[in-house]
C-alpha cells in the first residue's frame, strides 16, 4: 500500500496539474519593462509598477513603488509578487537582493538602447511570464515594421533635450534617444557626450542644431512649447527660431521599447517636415 500511495504521489508530482503555476503577481520596475508586459497581452498580471511605468494609460492605475533606481522594498513587498522584472538599473543591489530574501523572484533585463538588447528584453519578459510565443510573435512584428522605416532624405543636426527638472539636459552617446537618431541617419550634436549632461546657455548656441528634440514633460514643465523655446540659449538656435521642434511621448522617445518603430516614424516625419515638429 505504501509503494502504491509512493508511485501515485510521483505520478501526480509529474503532471502540469502539479507544476508550478505561471507568476500572476508581477511587478514592473522600469517603463520599459512594463510597456513590455502589456505589449505581450500580459498587463492583467501587473500589480504594481514604478513611476516611469506610464505607458500604456492603464499603467498609470497600478500602485506604484516609487521610482526603478530607487524603488520602496516595503512597496514591492506589500504587493506580495510572485515575480518582479527589473531593468538592469534598477536598485540599488542591495534592495534587489531583499527582495529575494522575502522570497521575490527578481529577473534583470538588459537596458541598452539597441535592437539586440531590445529583442532581449522582450523575450525575458517573454519567457519569465511562460508566453514565449508571443514574444516571439512580438519581435518579429517589430522587426518587420522596422524594414519599412525609411531614413531621412535630409540629414539635420539635432539637438536632443530634457528639461522637466527645470534645466537644461543634453543627450550624449549611449541613450535611448541618440540611438533612435543613428537608426534613422540623422545627427546628434552632441555625440561627442555621453549620456545626458547639463547643457549651458552658450553651449545650446554654439551647437547651432537645425532641429530639437524633447518630450511632453519638459514642454509641459516650462509651461508651453513657446516658453520652453524661449529658455536661454535655446531661443537663439535656428531649430528655435524656425520653430522645428519635434515633441514626443517621453517613454516612446526614451524608452527604445516595443514602439520603437512609431517612434522612428514620428522622427522621421518631424525632420523630414512631415508632421511631428512644431
Amino acid at each position: 500500500m505504501k509503494i502504491l500511495r509512493a508511485a501515485l504521489l510521483l505520478l501526480l508530482c509529474s503532471t502540469p496539474l502539479a507544476q508550478a503555476a505561471a507568476p500572476a503577481r508581477v511587478v514592473g520596475l522600469g517603463g520599459q519593462i512594463t510597456e513590455i508586459v502589456y505589449a505581450l497581452d500580459a498587463g492583467e498580471r501587473l500589480v504594481g509598477a514604478d513611476a516611469s511605468s506610464i505607458y500604456p494609460p492603464e499603467a498609470l492605475k497600478l500602485p506604484k513603488v516609487g521610482y526603478f533606481r530607487s524603488f520602496s522594498i516595503e512597496g514591492v513587498a506589500s504587493l506580495r509578487p510572485d515575480l518582479v522584472l527589473a531593468s538592469d538599473q534598477s536598485g540599488p543591489p542591495q534592495a534587489l537582493e531583499q527582495l529575494r530574501k522575502l522570497g521575490s523572484p527578481v529577473v534583470l533585463l538588459p537596458s541598452e538602447p539597441s535592437l539586440e538588447a531590445l529583442d532581449q528584453r522582450i523575450m525575458g519578459v517573454a519567457k519569465a511570464l511562460e508566453i514565449e510565443a508571443r514574444g516571439t510573435a512580438l519581435v518579429r512584428k517589430i522587426h518587420a515594421e522596422l524594414k519599412a522605416v525609411q531614413p531621412a532624405a535630409r540629414k539635420p543636426r539635432v539637438l536632443l533635450i530634457s528639461s522637466h527638472t527645470g534645466k537644461l539636459q543634453g543627450a550624449g552617446d549611449d541613450t535611448a534617444a541618440a540611438a533612435m537618431l543613428k537608426l534613422i541617419g540623422a545627427t546628434n550634436v552632441l555625440a561627442s557626450q555621453q549620456g545626458y549632461k547639463p547643457l549651458s546657455a552658450e553651449a545650446a548656441v554654439a551647437l547651432r542644431p537645425d532641429v530639437i528634440v524633447t518630450g511632453n514633460m519638459s514642454v509641459d514643465a516650462s509651461g508651453s512649447l513657446d516658453a520652453f523655446l524661449a529658455q536661454p540659449g535655446l531661443s537663439a538656435t535656428p531649430a528655435a527660431r524656425g520653430r522645428r521642434v519635434i515633441v514626443m511621448e517621453d517613454l516612446l522617445l526614451l524608452g527604445f521599447g516595443p514602439r520603437l518603430p512609431e517612434a522612428l516614424r514620428q522622427l522621421e516625419a518631424g525632420i523630414s517636415g512631415k508632421a511631428g515638429a512644431r
